[in-house]
């Protein structure tokens, strides 16, 4: 039978978006080939260069598909930006945070997972080496994504130069302890993330949604907890987004307003968290300001307190994203930074200097790997594990930042990935605490009850239908029933099908989902390791070609 061209019109659209998104991409990646063949400085291992530098723009573009999802995931599923808007300010803000406040110098070796001085003065097996780790947690990500699984980028960089250095050097070059840290992530993350953001949700409710008066509720309470958020941001911003270039920032400073401010390194704690609340204080009263007009114009709803969360979430997202490019690049770029100064200089260092041309392979490469591939991963951080409103992500952006801020100053090893999806965690499993005594919960009972209903009167509409098939010497009117019975039939699947759906639609805004947790904590769980296997093959096959 031939196919209408309706029929075909959909699968002929997806193959070509997939074609182009696919051509894009390698575009980028022959772009970078020719750049770094063509336009850095010639040596020896010149092509060698040439194709790290395309496996660091292929781990950015990966990062970029998977990782940043976790930034405006929850703002996209709980509907405060569209999925385009999404991108755009991600695409913004994380190459902005990469070219900012990415940092001038990188640790070579991620994490000090390794001791980098088993390599002695081999250079070409430690080039072999980040070559190999590069390309397996590109390769690890890349597949994660396709699974629609969030995995954290850092623990797949961490297992790519763990099983790269078990391959050149043996199983003495790894740090274990340090390992042992970054397992214990593992449990860590998630926990402190899913316990901080229910306990912002739980006081939102607390606070405002289970008052009577929630306009008034509102005008008290959003100032204070858009504040706190201003704080919590802030205070992460100059901790983690804008330590490297602190000493740059300082001096001028220091040039404009003709002060003495004493020049350090990083920001101390102290310092980001004043400066943080002085911008808590100018937020509030913004708000503050602000909520008088505003809250003259809404209705005294749930729905009107999800309005008032929506901008302080976009504001949320757009920073998060930010200081993840500020951070997260280096995932990408550290071991392309390490190549690049190995081949340039001839030796291995602890520290490696970050050319603009490797930043910008990371910026755009994020990017790039965000505008093509990251809605997969959007819709399953946003509306995949559990359904999310404005106030529910709020609480889940809030979780991210304080979690982190507090692990910084803990010394706790913590995942960005793995706060944000312990954060959802955290909220889904607080509103099923929550709606055990809610309505929602008596209308899922009620239409468990009528579906149940109308199955035994189906029940029982098949069963006068077969006693009068078994008759005999069935009458006229015998069959004028059967037809009765038949449309009667019909219409109780119809409601039945109905009910069902509304039924499915209730439970799944009440629960989280449990095959989709299974799923995760089994992709966290196997990152390091998987990764660590597919970098040790890698760099055998490249020793191989090599020698």
């Amino acid at each position: 039978m031939n196919s209408s061209p309706e029929t075909e019109s959909p699968l002929t659209e997806t193959t070509g978006i997939d074609f182009g998104r696919l051509s894009i991409a390698l575009s980028f990646l022959v772009m970078v080939l020719i750049f770094s063949y063509l336009f850095t400085a010639p040596d020896a291992n010149h092509l060698f260069l040439a194709i790290a530098a395309v496996f660091g723009g292929y781990m950015a573009m990966n990062i970029g598909a998977n990782d940043v999802a976790n930034n405006v995931g929850p703002a996209v599923g709980s509907k405060a930006m569209t999925m385009g808007w999404a991108i755009v300010i991600a695409m913004v803000f994380e190459a902005s945070g990469a070219f900012i406040a990415g940092g001038d110098v990188v640790s070579t070796i991620k994490k000090g997972i390794v001791d980098i001085a088993a390599f002695g003065d081999d250079t070409d097996h430690f080039l072999w080496a980040m070559m190999a780790a590069l390309l397996a947690a590109a390769l690890w990500l890349n597949l994660a994504t396709m699974a629609r699984a969030p995995v954290s980028t850092t623990h797949s960089i961490v297992g790519g130069v763990m099983g790269a250095g078990i391959a050149a050097a043996g199983f003495d070059i790894v740090n274990w302890g340090t390992m042992g840290k970054i397992a214990s992530s593992w449990v860590i993350s998630p926990v402190i993330g899913g316990v901080i953001a229910a306990l912002f949700l739980f006081a939102i409710k607390k606070t405002i949604v289970f008052k009577e008066d929630k306009m008034a509720a509102s005008y008290r309470w959003v100032p204070v907890y858009v504040a706190v958020m201003a704080w919590a941001f802030v205070t992460y911003l100059v901790l983690k987004g804008l330590k490297k270039i602190w000493p740059q920032m300082l001096n001028l400073v220091n040039d404009v307003f003709f002060f003495t401010v004493e020049v350090s390194k990083k920001p101390s704690f102290m310092t980001a968290a004043l400066i943080g609340g002085l911008v808590a204080i100018l937020v509030y009263n913004i708000v503050k300001k602000r909520l008088r007009s505003k809250l003259k114009r809404l209705d005294n709803t749930r729905k009107s307190v999800n309005v008032l969360f929506t901008i302080p979430l976009i504001f949320a997202a757009s920073l998060l994203s930010f200081a993840h490019g500020a951070n997260d690049v280096a995932n990408a770029i550290g071991p392309l930074a390490a190549i690049n100064d190995a081949v340039m200089t001839g030796g291995i260092s602890a520290k490696a200097d970050i050319p603009f041309w490797v930043m910008a392979v990371g910026a755009f490469g994020l990017a790039i790997g965000l505008a093509l591939y990251g809605p997969r991963l959007i819709k399953t951080v946003g509306s995949g594990i559990t359904d999310l409103d404005p106030i529910r992500a709020f609480s889940v952006a809030m979780a991210a930042a304080i979690t982190v801020i507090i692990a910084s100053q803990l010394g706790l090893p913590v995942s960005s990935t793995h706060i944000a999806i312990g954060g959802i965690f955290g909220v889904g499993l607080l509103r099923e605490w929550l709606d055990k005594t809610s309505t929602l919960e008596a209308e899922i009972a009620r239409e468990k009850a009528l579906v149940k209903g109308e199955k035994e009167r189906l029940r029982g509409l098949y069963d006068k239908l077969n006693a009068i098939e078994a008759k005999s010497d069935r009458a006229p009117a015998d069959s004028q029933e059967m037809l009765r019975i038949y449309k009667l039939i019909d219409e109780e699947r119809v409601v039945i099908k109905a009910a069902k759906k509304e039924l499915k639609k209730d439970q799944k805004s009440l629960y989280i989902k449990q095959g989709m947790i299974q799923k995760i904590i089994t992709a966290w769980l196997i990152t390091v390791p998987s990764a660590a296997v597919l970098s040790a093959c890698i760099y055998y096959i490249i020793e191989s070609l090599m020698t």
